[in-house]
């Protein structure tokens, strides 16, 4: 990569988040989930991403991601079945207008290839 992975707040939260609930998920349930320590490793991992400049965090307006989400949604959502979080990260890549956007998620790839976005896997 020539230049550091992009990240918004709202990508960090999400992901610091979903880290959480699996621990959640693992302490009901030891088939599930991840352990403690592999949610911390990850956790520490990306602040030293976040540290060494090979991700960063870029500002994004949140009243304009709103915006641009509510719009996204009432376009695409009763057609593409689109979740909350996958329109927010769409509408950030577009408030911020992104070269590419990374997803592994076939419904928000769809979303963000609808609107012209450049999709990488």
């Amino acid at each position: 990569m020539r230049e550091p992975l992009h990240l918004t707040e709202l990508l960090r939260y999400e992901f610091c988040q979903s880290l959480r609930f699996q621990v959640w998920r693992r302490a009901r349930n030891p088939a599930e989930g991840v352990l403690q320590s592999d949610a911390e490793a990850a956790l520490n991992q990306l602040e030293a991403d976040l540290a060494s400049g090979i991700a960063v965090l870029v500002p994004c307006s949140l009243w304009e991601v709103l915006r641009r989400a509510d719009d996204l949604s009432k376009r695409h959502t009763t057609k593409g079945g689109h979740r909350s979080f996958g329109i927010l990260h769409v509408a950030s890549a577009l408030v911020l207008e992104v070269e590419e956007f990374l997803t592994f998620d076939a419904r928000q790839r769809g979303l963000a290839e609808a609107e012209g976005l450049s999709v990488k896997p």
